[in-house]
């Protein structure tokens, strides 16, 4: 193996993190060294086009960041938007993303990645962007997931929103006006009322 194409590619880990076979492609190495490091024990393959470093101290969140390398015009949302604030003790067993109305569906073998299609409008409100080790992803405020959740509440459960509710202004991780302008953005005002009328 040519040694200076090991080293771009060790450099590349040290990085990003996460690799994508298409990110060697940009930079002129060839794809195959990608599948010698794997036989080496160097990579660890997950998945379709995803390699990371073995000795990768994996976090709660790897399956985020691998989500986020392959669908990165996606945003993480709902459940899995949860866990990143804190704001739930599950871990669910799908990532959970949102994407535009216009957006393809995406095929991920893994990790299993449960796509929810938002409007424009709510699509772009209240994106931050987070660190899961050298990556980034795209997550919710913690005021528009627990918006989302009311939105979607005949998916998740009405019992997991107003958790999520609860739990975010105990918490502190947002103001009322926050929930309030997202309750507005996403149209949840009159569903929200009766539930933050009793927190105050």
């Amino acid at each position: 193996m040519a040694q200076n194409h090991r080293e771009r590619i060790l450099a590349l880990l040290k990085k990003r993190q996460i690799l994508r076979a298409r990110d060697l492609t940009s930079e002129g190495i060839p794809r195959s060294y990608l599948s010698r490091l794997v036989e080496e024990g160097v990579l660890l393959r997950s998945g379709r086009g995803i390699y990371f470093a073995a000795d990768t101290d994996f976090t709660a969140f790897q399956s985020l960041a691998e989500v986020a390398q392959r669908i990165p015009h996606s945003v993480i949302c709902l459940l899995s938007a949860l866990q990143v604030h804190e704001l739930t003790t599950e871990m669910p067993h799908e990532v959970w993303i949102a994407i535009s109305r216009t957006a393809r569906i995406p095929k991920v073998d893994y990790p299993a990645v449960r796509a929810v299609r938002f409007s424009d409008t709510a699509f772009k409100y209240g994106v931050e962007k987070h660190n899961v080790g050298k990556t980034e992803i795209q997550v919710y405020s913690a005021a528009k997931t627990v918006v989302d959740c009311f939105k979607y509440r005949n998916k998740i459960g009405i019992d997991v929103a107003t958790q999520a509710l609860r739990d975010c202004w105990q918490q502190r991780k947002a103001t009322m006006d926050e929930l309030w302008e997202a309750a507005k953005v996403c149209r949840m005002s009159n569903v929200m009322r009766p539930y933050m009328e009793s927190m105050t």
